[in-house]
């Protein structure tokens, strides 16, 4: 039987978080960071299958994404992103833990390993490494672009989502992601993501050196590389020989392939298995 999530509100750091539990609360516990601007829904496929009596899966909405607040200009960056995880934590009783992060979410991953990687038990990065190919930073612009647009109906706004071909093939699944994405306004629907936190998360970027992070990574860690181009022509977003330097620079690392785009990996049932697979024999170790 597939685990039901549980939906729940954290606070933290004079903030509050959304989140999404799946399986018992008193499982040991693996946090779910999702990537720029999505949101904890793009857990559900891993977190239903997961989740149970050994492990449970709590996925979050980051701040100024999804149902978490929004906490203005200044606030948003990886190290901020970081310390709510370990908030988080605290808050649900746990001094260690598990991360699997997404894209964006596998940099918060790394930020936390450098702040206190004593506390992870176990590292997942979904699709995230070192630097991307030349024409992965256009890609992601256009699939991140638009927050503030206000679309006439939900429908309109899936199939401005559909049309950017990376949810592809599109399932119930990723129309419960797109949905979750969306309020109501005055005028139609928009977007919850905050531009503010997009914008701020993406310059953060540019400070930070993509392979230094890698010497944090000194728990079992687990790297899951998308195959296929993020967009047919525009690359990888782990380049083959990021992969490669990844297993000879990161002591306990895994690689795992699968056959998959940046975002459809998070949802395959490969990807379910390997991060299984590599969570329970990490905590064996």
């Amino acid at each position: 039987m597939r685990a039901v999530g549980e939906e729940l509100d954290i606070t933290v750091r004079s903030h509050r978080l959304h989140g999404q539990r799946f399986g018992s609360p008193s499982a040991p516990l693996v946090l779910g960071l999702h990537g720029l601007s999505l949101n904890m829904r793009t857990f559900d496929f891993v977190g239903e299958r997961l989740g149970g009596d050994a492990l449970q899966l709590v996925a979050l909405d980051l701040r100024g994404r999804g149902r978490s607040d929004a906490t203005g200009p200044g606030t948003y960056g990886w190290e901020n992103h970081a310390l709510d995880v370990f908030a988080v934590a605290d808050v649900l009783g746990f001094e260690r833990f598990g991360l699997i992060g997404q894209s964006m979410g596998g940099s918060v991953a790394m930020k936390a390993a450098e702040l206190d990687g004593s506390r992870l038990d176990a590292v997942v990065l979904v699709d995230v490494a070192g630097r991307v190919d030349p024409g992965v930073g256009p890609a992601i612009a256009t699939f991140t672009g638009g927050q503030g647009e206000v679309h006439a109906s939900v429908d309109a706004y899936l199939d401005v989502v559909k049309a950017q071909g990376l949810a592809d093939p599109w399932n119930d699944h990723w129309d419960r992601v797109y949905r979750y994405q969306v309020r109501p306004t005055a005028d139609g629907v928009r977007s919850v993501v905050d531009p503010e936190a997009v914008a701020e998360d993406r310059a953060y970027t540019m400070t930070q050196d993509p392979y230094v992070r890698w010497r944090h990574l000194t728990m079992p860690t687990l790297l899951l590389r998308a195959t296929r181009e993020i967009r047919p022509g525009a690359g990888h977003v782990v380049p083959t020989d990021d992969r490669d330097r990844f297993l000879r620079e990161v002591p306990h690392s895994t690689v795992v392939e699968v056959d998959a785009n940046h975002l459809t990996i998070n949802a395959h049932p490969d990807s379910a298995a390997a991060i299984g697979d590599f969570i329970t024999g990490a905590r064996g170790r």
